[in-house]
């Protein structure tokens, strides 16, 4: 592997509304997959902001920002858009809510390979194959009740 050409940082979202998780459905690699709302930070952009602001450029939505679930960091070959990039990255994923409306209508500024949204009964997640593993796992508390604890997760 290539020395990493920069570090990317962005900010996710595991938005849960009557026991449902939203996740958006993008095309990667040539395949169907949900990941969860989210994308780059900007310069002088604080996290909670640039998750606000990315789930309502994708999804329309307002959220409030609750706590920090998750920090991914790892190495990052990107295939899409980015693909003459290699890059550090690090993923900060927080807890969110919806604040006003839950319905689905689609944000001004979704990514190149989003296709939809779903609410997704989290009973589902963990049989979710077009989630990631590691969302899966980590998501799973989720169906209880309980909140995860904040934990750092290496790519």
């Amino acid at each position: 592997m290539t020395a990493p050409t920069r570090i990317r940082t962005s900010a996710k979202a595991v938005v849960l509304h009557e026991g449902n998780v939203l996740l958006t459905r993008n095309i990667w690699n040539g395949r169907e997959g949900h990941f969860l709302p989210g994308g780059g930070q900007e310069t002088g952009e604080l996290l909670p902001d640039t998750v606000r602001r990315e789930v309502c450029e994708e999804t329309g939505l307002t959220v409030e920002v609750g706590p920090l679930l998750w920090v991914l960091e790892g190495w990052m070959d990107h295939p899409g858009p980015l693909a003459t990039e290699n890059f550090h990255r690090v993923e900060v994923v927080f807890l969110c809510t919806v604040d006003g409306s839950a319905e689905l209508v689609g944000g001004a500024e979704q990514d190149v390979d989003q296709i939809g949204l779903d609410w997704v009964p989290l009973e589902k997640i963990a049989s979710l194959e077009s989630l990631s593993p590691r969302y899966r796992a980590h998501l799973a508390p989720l169906v209880s009740g309980a909140t995860p604890r904040a934990a750092y997760l290496e790519r």
